[in-house]
């Protein structure tokens, strides 16, 4: 006496009540963080959640599924031909799919929205926009170090490279005349990072004390009496400083194209977290479920009975994939 259903089908609902249990733990435990983090990002200028892609991309696996239930009573009905051709829409509605999503991947990406990447207060802010332009006068001097117009025996010493740079911009001579004009602007760029540097690691005022190093600074602080400190960076102070910078004619498009807008979002690291692990294991499903309606393509004109099996379970798999995203979509886009 045994079940009246194929093992394998057996085996495939076993398996799913296991799956059903993995992302029912990343769901609750979204869930769980969300209600426990008052703030949490939920604008689309801070996540870059597009709504209606998503929405979209929902509209795909609903008719995915749809193509796989025809595809099945086609191979029941031994209407192979027609079966083949509703695995194929599947396949093509989840290349779809997984093309929306790669776009969206993308879209993060390139505004650094990554666990860890993400300012959450206004002095990591400040800190990333230090670091972001300090990886753009390092790409500006490498263009000269790597073409040895200077001879440098540490080019990763920016101070070093800076004052040869400096006497390489201001020598006359036959040749390298453009070379020598962009180094002129890339040495004034360093000198324009270097200063915001040092005041944000001292921690000092731009306007108030417009240079973080030398006599005046020094002088400065000597006049300070017990128990005072010179005025403090503002985060809008380096905001203010960055837009000079990206306006500037002579090197602002290398600041804008490598220096985002500083913009602190509270728990970013942790939306940015739960986002692309939960998305991206269903993405890893997706492409599962895509191999197993391979197997079968694959056949070609040789696509007979003895593939009906298969089909049904790939397509109770499917379906599973399909009502994850459903509980996914509204979380993770409009909640």
């Amino acid at each position: 006496m045994g079940i009246p259903i194929p093992n394998s089908k057996l085996g495939l609902w076993l398996f799913l009540g296991t799956e059903i249990m993995f992302f029912t733990a990343f769901i609750g435990a979204y869930i769980v963080l969300r209600i426990g983090s008052p703030g949490w990002p939920t604008d689309p200028a801070d996540t870059h959640i597009l709504v209606f892609w998503g929405g979209f991309n929902t509209f795909v696996l609903i008719v995915s599924s749809y193509c796989v239930v025809v595809a099945h009573e086609a191979m029941a009905q031994r209407k192979f031909g027609k079966a083949r051709q509703y695995l194929l829409m599947t396949m093509a509605l989840a290349f779809v799919f997984l093309g929306v999503k790669s776009w969206e991947y993308y879209g993060k990406i390139s505004h650094d929205i990554l666990p860890s990447h993400i300012a959450e207060t206004p002095a990591q802010a400040i800190n990333k926009v230090d670091r972001e332009l300090e990886q753009v006068v390092r790409k500006r001097f490498a263009i000269y170090t790597d073409a040895e117009v200077i001879d440098v025996a540490q080019p990763k010493d920016l101070a070093t490279v800076s004052a040869q740079l400096d006497v390489f911009a201001k020598a006359t001579g036959e040749g390298d005349a453009e070379l020598r004009e962009s180094a002129r602007h890339d040495v004034a760029l360093y000198s324009k990072w270097q200063n915001l540097h040092q005041h944000i690691v001292a921690n000092v005022s731009l306007q108030k004390v417009p240079v973080a190093t030398g006599p005046d600074y020094l002088a400065d602080r000597e006049e300070l009496q017990e128990g005072e400190s010179l005025p403090v960076l503002e985060f809008t102070e380096v905001t203010a400083e960055l837009e000079r910078l990206k306006n500037d004619a002579n090197y602002g498009g290398f600041v804008k194209a490598g220096v985002l807008a500083p913009h602190p979002v509270l728990y970013g690291n942790l939306f940015a977290s739960i986002y692309f692990l939960m998305t991206g294991f269903h993405a890893i499903h997706v492409i599962v479920g895509m191999l197993l309606f391979a197997r079968p393509l694959l056949q070609g004109s040789n696509l007979d009975e003895k593939w009906t099996d298969w089909v049904e379970n790939s397509g109770l798999y499917w379906h599973f994939v399909d009502l994850v995203w459903i509980f996914l979509f509204p979380l993770l886009y409009i909640a």
